[in-house]
Formats: structure tokens, C-alpha cells, sequence
């Protein structure tokens, strides 16, 4: 028998949402309702999908699950687990961290606090090069790897592609080489301050890729909470005068460590555009272009060594 709010006795419609541990069985559609009273922040409908996300991830209910109110076996440890993840998001912890993992490109990737959440244009930046490649077994080099997204999904993406990233973490990287184990692909991961240290690199790739740091300091006011409060200002911020401060350094290295004909992307500020195309003159580099994301914002660039 499914347990609805309207079957309970008058005494448990007053229960309070902690003491729903002590039901042993209840409908998946009541505890979702109860939850999202609990989840205080955001509007309705965000606040909804994130509770989908974190009860297929966490308690392997579906949304047709909860929508159709299936019967589930409740025990006081699910409460406690449950509760425990309301308080992190009411907190304002990005989903992704609660349940330790996201969806990108085309697979799953380990997150927390170290790396950054990957973003749907970084996924753009991936496919671009996916399509653009045409050599049998290129070799790669992800600068700035944080969970190693990038590297692992253009590993996976072009078998037999010889894949190297870049990481100032170890925490970030240590992710990162779980994610690559997990996803069955093969990336040779290195800790390297690459502003001041990038000289190490003595090897030359035929694409060379970065998301570095690109949001301003004075765009934190424009920022949300739950990214200012939990996710890395490492692998986010860059001071307003020194803006392409890693772009410099990342043409400055494609100059020295691209073969010929190789490209290099990088993922930009939608601002900073016209001066990224104006930094690849600078450097010599050929073909330069600004592509525009999904938002028809100005978001990845890419040149060419001739």
C-alpha cells in the first residue's frame, strides 16, 4: 500500500518531516514534497530540479519514480542522509558537490570543492575540437585540467590521441585521476604552476587547450552565492588589470610548444573577445577566431601555428 498524506492518521499529518524515519514505508511523491518545504532557497522550479538530481543520485528515485508515487522502503539512515543533504543545499552547495558528481560532454565526472563545476560551453569547446581534428593520433595538452574534464573527454572522444594536462592542484588533480580511472582512458596528469614554471614543458602538441581563470574580480557582484561561496576562486578569478594575464602565457607556450599547423582554443571572457584577437597577432599566430556559445555570447577562441 502506497502512503499518502491524505491516508495518515490526524496524529502523522502533524508529524514533523524528521520523524518520517520512523515510517517504513512511504510514497516517494510525499517525501519529495515533504523535502522540497525543507529546501528553502531558490525559486520553485530550480529548486525541484536540483531535488530530482539529488534523489536519483543519492537515493536512485527517478522523476517517474517520485511522479508516480512509488511505494519506497524508508529506513532511519535514508533520513539521516537526506537531512544532511537539505542542510548542505540550504547552505547554498552547489548540487553537484552534495552528490559528488556531474553529467559532462558525455559522461560522469567526480567534483568537490577543489575543482570547478564544468559548465555546458566548456562541452562546446570540446566538441570543436572533437570535429575539428583530423589527425589519427594527436597529441593533446589540457592546461588548467581542474576535474580533468576536457582531457578525459577528448580522450575518450579520439582513441588514439596521446593526452596531457596541467594542473597547480593536487587536489584537482587527484580528482582529475580518478576521473580518467573511472572512465577507462588514459591521461598523463602533472602538477605544474604553469605562469611561472611553464618552461618544464619541453614537449611540442598538436592542440593545445585551456578554460583558465577568465571572470573578473569586478564581476563577483553579478556572481551567484552558491558559486562565490563554494567553488574554487583559483580556477575562477582573474584581477581586472591583469585580465589576459593567462592567455598571454597560454599563446606565449603555443608559440614555443605547438607543431606546425597545430590550433590552440581557449574558453574566454565574452568581453575580452576583440583583444584575444589582437593577442594572436601579437604572437604570430594565424586564423584567429572568436566563437560564439549557445548564449551567442563570445566564448572560445582558437589559432593556428603556420
Amino acid at each position: 500500500m502506497i502512503l499518502n498524506l491524505n491516508d495518515l492518521p490526524i496524529f502523522l499529518v502533524h508529524t514533523t518531516y524528521s520523524q518520517l524515519n520512523q515510517l517504513r514505508k512511504i510514497s516517494a511523491k510525499y517525501l519529495f514534497g515533504e523535502a522540497k518545504k525543507s529546501f528553502q532557497q531558490y525559486d520553485i522550479p530550480e529548486r525541484e530540479s536540483i531535488l530530482y538530481i539529488l534523489f536519483a543520485d543519492i537515493f536512485e528515485l527517478s522523476k517517474i519514480d517520485i511522479l508516480s508515487n512509488k511505494e519506497i522502503e524508508w529506513s532511519s539512515s535514508d533520513q539521516q542522509k537526506l537531512d544532511t543533504c537539505i542542510n548542505r543545499l540550504n547552505a547554498l552547495e552547489p548540487v553537484q558537490y552534495v552528490v559528488g558528481k556531474t553529467f559532462f560532454y558525455k559522461s560522469y565526472f567526480r567534483v568537490n570543492s577543489s575543482t570547478l563545476i564544468p559548465r555546458p560551453e566548456t562541452e562546446e569547446l570540446v566538441q570543436l575540437i572533437v570535429s575539428d581534428n583530423t589527425l589519427p593520433a594527436p597529441k593533446i595538452i589540457d592546461i588548467g585540467t581542474g576535474s580533468g574534464c576536457i582531457a578525459i573527454s577528448l580522450a575518450a572522444e579520439i582513441p588514439n590521441a596521446t593526452v596531457s594536462a596541467l594542473d597547480i592542484s593536487a587536489e584537482a588533480l587527484s580528482t582529475a585521476r580518478i576521473n580518467a580511472k573511472e572512465n577507462n582512458v588514459n591521461v598523463l596528469f602533472h602538477e605544474l604552476d604553469f605562469l611561472t614554471n611553464q618552461d618544464a614543458v619541453t614537449e611540442t602538441f598538436d592542440i593545445i587547450v585551456s578554460n583558465p581563470p577568465y571572470v573578473l574580480e569586478s564581476e563577483k557582484v553579478h556572481m551567484r552565492q552558491n558559486v562565490l561561496a563554494h567553488e574554487p576562486h583559483l580556477a575562477l578569478f582573474v584581477a581586472d588589470t591583469h585580465a589576459l594575464i593567462y592567455y598571454e602565457s597560454l599563446l606565449g607556450f603555443a608559440v614555443k610548444n605547438l607543431c606546425h599547423g597545430g590550433y590552440v582554443y581557449a574558453e574566454i571572457n565574452e568581453q575580452k573577445g576583440n583583444d584575444m584577437i589582437l593577442l594572436a597577432e601579437k604572437y604570430n599566430l594565424a586564423d584567429a577566431v572568436i566563437i560564439k556559445d549557445m548564449y551567442q555570447k563570445d566564448r572560445i577562441f582558437k589559432a593556428k601555428k603556420i
